[in-house]
């Protein structure tokens, strides 16, 4: 009932980003596991083989909390999975199954030195397609095509066009790029093992995933010299985050106990000032009655005087 009736604290929609941008790093891990084994169902945050039932609850993760896709609850730890596949791979839904026919990187495809190469890969696949190739033209418009898109920004728009934001932009804590790391690390472990050897799909992406590891590493090396200064609207992660909110507690309750010693030395001040007036008016007091002891004094001296005289 409460939805859209208020706007949230902003600190709480980073604590929220963050979580997602985590979960992130095991999408596009599994996404890769996806296409490579054609389609294999395996769960998006231990990687393990799952069964059809806890597939499709990962593949509605609006529905379900992370809790609640856990593997162990749904599928349980010590149960033997058979393999299954995305049914769109066996089923004829994706024509010669899922498995890539060549893989492409985005960003070599944006590149300056390699966007033409990369552009020639996706040429070279749709001419040797006996249902495409007779479409596609000539190899000397291909560099062509590459200008016109990438560099003169003609057609749709790509990420280069965006305005007000660069990639450089958006600073990543350690914690979130060692997740990127290890992810990557297990993804180079597998394609570039064995049993992937002869593999030029895999071959290709090994090649790329190095590529990004060496990129995210450099990052992670600024942010750990503080050459890369973070904030509270970066993406922290939520260890990060929760560290900075305790050290901003503490920062808060310190600032309080200042204030408070402060008023407090005020209040001694206040009160070591009214007894240095209280004392000047005692002072004042006893020297008023000293001179009007003295004048009485006096005054009955001089009485007597007269009396005698």
């Amino acid at each position: 009932d409460n939805l859209y009736s208020t706007a949230p604290p902003i600190e709480d929609f980073f604590v929220w980003r963050d979580l997602r941008v985590m979960e992130e790093c095991h999408w596009y891990s599994w996404f890769i596991d996806y296409w490579m084994e054609g389609g294999l169902m395996r769960d998006i945050f231990t990687h393990k083989i799952t069964t059809p039932e806890h597939w499709y609850m990962l593949m509605m993760p609006t529905v379900y909390t992370r809790e609640e896709l856990d593997y162990d609850l749904v599928v349980g730890p010590d149960t033997v999975v058979s393999p299954s596949y995305d049914p769109h791979c066996t089923n004829g839904d994706v024509s010669e199954s899922c498995v890539p026919v060549a893989v492409i990187s985005a960003e070599k495809l944006r590149d300056e030195n390699e966007g033409k190469a990369e552009t020639a890969k996706i040429a070279q696949v749709l001419r040797n397609d006996d249902r495409t190739g007779k479409y596609v033209i000539a190899q000397q418009a291909w560099d062509c095509i590459w200008t016109e898109l990438i560099q003169r920004g003609k057609g749709l728009k790509t990420v280069y066009q965006r305005p007000g934001w660069v990639e450089s932009d958006y600073n990543f804590s350690a914690e979130m790029l060692e997740e990127m790391i290890h992810e990557l690390d297990r993804l180079i472990t597998k394609y570039g093992g064995s049993d992937w050897s002869g593999n030029a799909n895999a071959i290709r992406m090994v090649e790329l995933l190095v590529w990004h590891r060496g990129l995210i590493q450099t990052e992670l090396n600024e942010v750990n010299a503080g050459v890369r200064k973070l904030n509270g609207r970066d993406f922290l992660g939520p260890k990060e985050r929760e560290r900075r909110r305790q050290l901003k507690v503490e920062e808060d309750e310190a600032e309080k106990k200042s204030n408070d010693d402060k008023e407090k030395k005020d209040y001694i001040k206040f009160f070591d000032t009214l007894e240095s007036k209280a004392r000047v008016y005692k002072l004042a007091e006893r020297g008023k009655s000293r001179l009007e002891h003295k004048a009485g004094t006096e005054a009955d001296a001089m009485n007597e005087t007269n009396k005698d005289s």
